[in-house]
């Protein structure tokens, strides 16, 4: 099966390509800290490069991957529309992969970690808040092409399936509960190092890789999720846009 996979819930822009055959490889775009995502004129040019980088025609897409979130509302839904769009064009059939689910899939690279039974990732929300999830790494490590991941929420409040966080002092207490030998990883565990790392979880250095989205993690979760109806798969933006809160305000 041929997945061409892609996320821009975050600032990076990444899209990975799946044949079966090997690996999948990676496109990215990384703005650097303080800049302005570049999800509008990278994520189409990527595809395409990846494609012709690969040797694929469209024809041999079998399917298509999406990260749903959540994450920035503009991101979520330059991503969500135009896989929805390529999908309808193109006859292919769409899933939709929650980005945080496929961050979790980045602590399998740490293999056996001591201590850890734990993964908490953590995406910076803005305006001080976070989007949380956590799992197990026992269920993580059933993840493989071929295989299937169980994702449930590790023993934390709010149920902490794409969870909202408003506010250092709740994620705070989100990390006492999953205890010290949780890994905690994601932009939002670098942003909030300072009130995650008391409570004795593990956050990697800033530079590692286990902190990026990677849509080489969505290529292999979309091997597990069943064709759907197209219009199922939506973002999951979990909180109202800025404007909409701005203008309330």
């Amino acid at each position: 099966m041929t997945i061409l996979a892609f996320d821009t819930a975050t600032r990076a822009t990444t899209v990975a390509l799946s044949t079966g055959s090997a690996e999948p490889v990676e496109r990215r775009d990384d703005p650097a800290r303080g800049e302005r995502p570049r999800h509008t004129t990278r994520l189409m040019p990527m595809i395409a490069e990846l494609l012709e980088l690969g040797g694929v025609a469209w024809e041999e897409v079998d399917r298509l991957a999406v990260g749903v979130g959540p994450g920035t509302f503009t991101g979520l839904r330059v991503g969500v529309a135009s896989a929805r769009a390529l999908a309808q064009a193109r006859g292919i059939p769409l899933v939709g992969v929650p980005t945080l689910q496929s961050l979790a899939v980045n602590a399998l690279a740490c293999g056996d970690r001591a201590g850890t039974d734990v993964v908490l990732t953590v995406l910076d929300a803005r305006r001080g808040e976070a989007f949380v999830a956590a799992w197990r790494v026992s269920d993580l490590r059933g993840t493989s092409p071929g295989g299937s991941l169980s994702g449930r929420p590790a023993g934390a409040p709010q149920a902490l399936v794409g969870a909202t966080v408003a506010g250092p002092h709740a994620l705070s207490e989100i990390a006492r509960r999953v205890g010290p030998s949780t890994l905690t990883i994601g932009e939002g565990a670098v942003e909030f190092r300072e009130v995650l790392e008391p409570s004795g979880v593990s956050v990697p250095e800033d530079d590692s890789e286990l902190h990026r989205v990677t849509a080489i993690n969505h290529c292999r979760l979309a091997r597990q999720i069943p064709d759907g109806d197209l219009a199922e798969v939506r973002p999951a933006y979990l909180r109202r846009p800025d404007a909409e809160i701005a203008l309330d305000k």
